[in-house]
């Protein structure tokens, strides 16, 4: 049977801020969380969606400890906002919220929105709220920060001459390499973490195959009942439950064993289901330099430096 919700510690007392906890992957380990506990900060783009989730977790869990805060991870503006606006010390940060394969667009910054959503955004949430993370681990166990990841980062590649998709874009392909930039970042933080001694640990996770709405963001527009059907179909055969899906993530923010700078997914067939287990991610995925640079990248684009030291090289 392997790892499930009822293997979740005891989380009382422990903050855990969640982004994109409003659907999918998010709502369900925002309901495990609160359910074990914990007081889950819900970090999402709509308000009022944020509410409307919370309503349905306290539905389950009556006396879940829960607080909605509106963040945008495609506006910079609105990140900076919501950290101004975070006052709690935290346990785990779960970078969950993201898009996938959807026709070219841009954020309010100027960045093709996946690379912007699913990691420039990240990566500025992460280093504005750090101070937090490693507030809240004083004299207790380590501070986690989680990022979601996807099992298709391993056909991703990061072409730092057209990040954004300005000269060529496919949908897929951005979507891959702004999933690898997750593994990436994750491993980077990690080592940076380390180099500094910090009472903390940072971790990439995939969920598999799960069945959100995440999927049919990408064909909204695109004018395909027949697409729709077809993944819809595809889901029904293949696919787990969104609460099974949620399994790696709640694993990594939560379980004792857990190993900072490796990576989590679940062991079923092809990877794509089952109990979560710690896997190999890709081999671009382990390339230093290729993580030093995108790191350099993405704090001259965001604005936001960390109050870490560069890791020292290998010996």
């Amino acid at each position: 049977m392997g790892w499930t919700a009822d293997d979740i510690p005891d989380l009382e007392g422990r903050t855990i801020l969640v982004t994109g906890a409003n659907s999918g992957i998010g709502l369900e380990a925002t309901r495990e969380l609160a359910r074990n506990g914990a007081t889950v900060i819900m970090a999402c783009r709509s308000a009022e969606r944020g509410e409307s989730a919370a309503d349905d977790v306290r539905s389950d869990v009556p006396d879940a400890d829960l607080r909605v805060e509106g963040c945008d991870l495609a506006s910079l503006e609105s990140i900076r906002a919501f950290a101004g606006r975070l006052d709690d010390p935290l346990d785990v940060l779960v970078n969950n919220a993201g898009t996938m394969a959807i026709p070219r667009s841009e954020t309010d910054d100027g960045f093709e929105t996946q690379f912007g959503v699913n990691h420039l955004g990240h990566f500025a949430l992460t280093g504005l709220v750090l101070e937090h993370l490693l507030e809240g681990t004083i004299g207790g166990p380590a501070a986690r920060v989680v990022t979601v990841s996807s099992g298709l980062h391993e056909r991703g590649e990061i072409d730092f001459d057209d990040l954004h998709g300005e000269e060529r874009y496919d949908r897929w392909g951005a979507y891959a390499q702004s999933k690898l930039a997750n593994v990436l970042f994750a491993y980077e933080l990690e080592r940076r973490l380390l180099t500094a001694g910090a009472n903390a640990k940072s971790v990439a996770v995939h969920p598999g195959y799960a069945d959100t709405e995440l999927q049919f963001r990408g064909l909204e527009g695109r004018g395909s009942r027949l697409r729709t059907a077809g993944r819809r179909l595809m889901n029904a055969l293949l696919a787990q439950s969104a609460e099974r899906g949620a399994l790696p993530t709640l694993y990594v923010a939560a379980a004792a064993d857990v190993e900072g700078g490796a990576y989590y997914g679940p062991g079923g067939l092809a990877n794509m289901r089952g109990a979560p287990e710690r896997q190999a991610s890709s081999d671009r995925s382990y390339d230093r330099e290729t993580a030093r640079q995108l790191w350099d990248v993405s704090s001259e684009l965001t604005g936001v430096t960390y109050a870490l030291p560069e890791p020292k090289a290998p010996s």
